[in-house]
């Protein structure tokens, strides 16, 4: 059943951002087969999630027994969309640092170098990543909207059926977002670019160039980064090469097993702390 429902959705995103590549590409459309990507896209549509309910269930149990009634109260009364764009919020500032400790601890950045071996972007190079990488970040921006009160578990105390759906909605439309702006389109938004995250503003995240790297860790709101110091957005350009200086290389089992090999001759975490200032 829910390869059936990935097949469906991949269907469907390859029906929207084929054609859109093919009219609008930024730079020249990578020809051949794509089984990898594929096999990573199956993969981490069924592990991660299997691998975060029991660890978020008990998030949101201990959640509810530390928090007081009237604050849990208090938010119960809150209409259902103030507490869904309440939990895309608090999401997106979890995930954000989440995702910038993948950048700056080593031992995360062994998993994280997985999706940003990628020299060639497009919708699909979104898949590419380590589940474990995936089960850290979405963690980082989940736990917070359960320690919050913003949602809730089935069955729980009080919990309506719409709470339990707000984790759901946030991680759908995060990952739909995701495959935007890996997309390798050339479009550019104006001033919208400083609203919600585009493909110009992932692309400058995947920067293998002195100018732009280890900034643009926001999945959708880049102003999240630059609340934070790490926004990098020069208008009218686009990052001149992509990737790492030591790619991760080999078939998804062994990509898989790279962060597990002692021997493996890994690049350090990219962070550059004499970063240049923020742009955008």
């Amino acid at each position: 059943m829910e390869v059936a429902r990935l097949s469906i959705w991949l269907v469907l995103l390859a029906m929207l951002f084929v054609p859109v590549e093919w009219l609008f590409s930024l730079h020249e459309r990578r020809g051949k087969a794509r089984w990898a990507d594929l096999g990573y896209y199956f993969l981490n549509g069924l592990l991660p999630g299997v691998l975060l309910a029991p660890l978020l269930a008990t998030i949101a149990v201990l959640a509810q027994k530390a928090t007081p009634a009237f604050y849990s109260d208090w938010v119960a009364s809150w209409p259902f969309v103030a507490k869904l764009i309440a939990g895309l919020l608090v999401s997106e500032i979890g995930a954000y640092w989440g995702h910038r400790w993948c950048h700056e601890v080593p031992f995360l950045w062994r998993f994280h170098a997985i999706h940003h071996s990628v020299e060639h972007l497009d919708w699909l190079a979104n898949t590419r990543a380590h589940p474990l990488d995936i089960v850290f970040v979405r963690l980082c921006g989940l736990t917070p909207v359960y320690m919050l009160g913003l949602a809730s578990t089935p069955g729980a105390a009080g919990a309506s059926a719409a709470d339990t759906m707000i984790p759901v909605y946030v991680t759908l439309l995060g990952t739909v977002w995701s495959f935007l702006v890996h997309a390798n389109v050339r479009w550019r938004f104006g001033w919208l670019e400083q609203v919600a995250a585009t493909p110009a503003f992932h692309h400058w995240h995947h920067t293998n160039g002195a100018e732009g790297r280890d900034r643009n860790y926001a999945a959708m709101f880049p102003w999240v980064d630059r609340l934070f110091g790490t926004l990098h957005l020069p208008r009218d350009a686009w990052p001149p090469v992509y990737g790492i200086d030591k790619p991760v290389r080999g078939g998804v089992s062994d990509e898989l097993l790279h962060p597990f090999r002692r021997d493996d001759d890994v690049a350090a975490a990219p962070v550059d702390k004499a970063a240049p200032q923020e742009r955008g």
